[in-house]
């Protein structure tokens, strides 16, 4: 009953979160007209700003994201996707890979997706792939990738972000391999049965659905979904719109243009904020020419393989000691490959 309290929480705290939105939406032409709201200092007013045009880029691209995920969710069987990957070990990685860039589910949606595929067979270093690509390698997050940096001329962090999320896929698929391939079965004998983002769709039912109750299925999850990445697409707008409002520019500057300081801070950054994947390029636009690409690079591969709430996700359906030694070695190879791309360390 406690555990049911506590999702119903998190659930209203979302509402809250996009309603909350909305209101400053509605009245954001106001501002300037209200006397009273006028007075605020300034620099609120450039939060609201901020904060406004990050989430109005980003919505289009969670909602489309969230109604094709549920769509793969609910028609498209783990069966339907083990016939495209090979028996071998070692070349099973690359088609890993390429299967994450056709399927557009998020960071948080992937965790169940993995673990289910796992139970049905499919080898651990594989869906290690399959968890850290399909985030980042799918045409969603192409999309809104480009239309966020789309005042680039070379589209260097978006074609960066891109090449980079598919070779460390496979480079951290393998390294892993290389660590359990003797000790595969990393999945937790008993998962608890209300976690962080649980689907009603991932209970078997040996009749048939009809089209009705997929069509049902598709929108409860569509719904579930918005509501989850939009709370936190909202909280990482405010913070990302008060984070340029207020820090100080001399600091700013200092950390943004030192390579190792800033890809450090943008990969805490994106771990801490747990932005979805179809949405985060927004608020790395945002902060402009105040963090080099590089940083940016960093804190778009890093964040959807590895954030907070994933992390939860990741210790309730797999052993304590594999998801240390996978978010270590994200960590290291993500961090370095970054430095290696961008001429920084050879």
């Amino acid at each position: 009953m406690k555990k049911s309290k506590s999702f119903i929480g998190k659930d209203l705290l979302g509402f809250g979160l996009l309603l909350l939105f909305l209101i400053l939406f509605l009245v954001s032409d106001r501002l300037n007209d209200n006397e009273t709201l006028n007075n605020l200092p300034g620099d609120w007013i450039n939060v609201n700003t901020i904060f406004l045009s990050i989430v109005l880029e980003a919505i289009p691209f969670i909602l489309l994201g969230v109604f094709v995920s549920s769509l793969i969710q609910v028609y498209v069987s783990e069966e339907t996707i083990q016939k495209f990957l090979p028996k071998n070990a070692i070349l099973a990685l690359v088609p890993a890979a390429m299967l994450g860039s056709i399927l557009p589910l998020c960071e948080c949606a992937i965790v169940p997706v993995v673990r289910r595929l796992i139970k049905k067979g499919m080898p651990l270093h594989v869906g290690v792939v399959f968890l850290v690509a399909a985030p980042i390698l799918n045409p969603i997050v192409f999309a809104s990738t480009y239309f966020a940096f789309r005042s680039e001329p070379t589209n260097v962090i978006l074609y960066s972000r891109m090449g980079l999320a598919f070779v460390l896929s496979i480079i951290i698929g393998g390294i892993l391999y290389a660590i359990f391939r003797n000790n595969s079965e990393q999945l937790r004998s008993s998962v608890p049965t209300a976690h962080v983002h649980d689907h009603h769709h991932h209970q078997l039912n040996d009749k048939k659905p009809t089209l009705t109750a997929r069509l049902k299925e598709t929108l409860y999850h569509a719904v579930d979904e918005f509501f989850m990445m939009g709370k936190y697409l909202i909280m990482g707008a405010f913070i990302a719109a008060l984070f340029q409002t207020f820090l100080d520019r001399s600091i700013l500057e200092a950390i943004g243009t030192n390579p190792y300081s800033s890809t450090l801070v943008m990969m805490t950054f994106a771990y801490l904020l747990s932005l979805c994947s179809e949405a985060d390029a927004f608020v790395a636009a945002s902060f402009g020419s105040q963090f080099t690409d590089m940083s940016k690079v960093a804190f778009l591969t890093y964040g959807p393989m590895l954030d907070l709430k994933n992390t939860f996700m990741l210790f309730a359906f797999f052993k304590a000691r594999f998801v240390i030694i996978f978010m270590i070695t994200v960590t290291i190879i993500v961090f370095t490959a970054v430095m290696v791309l961008f001429g920084v360390i050879l």
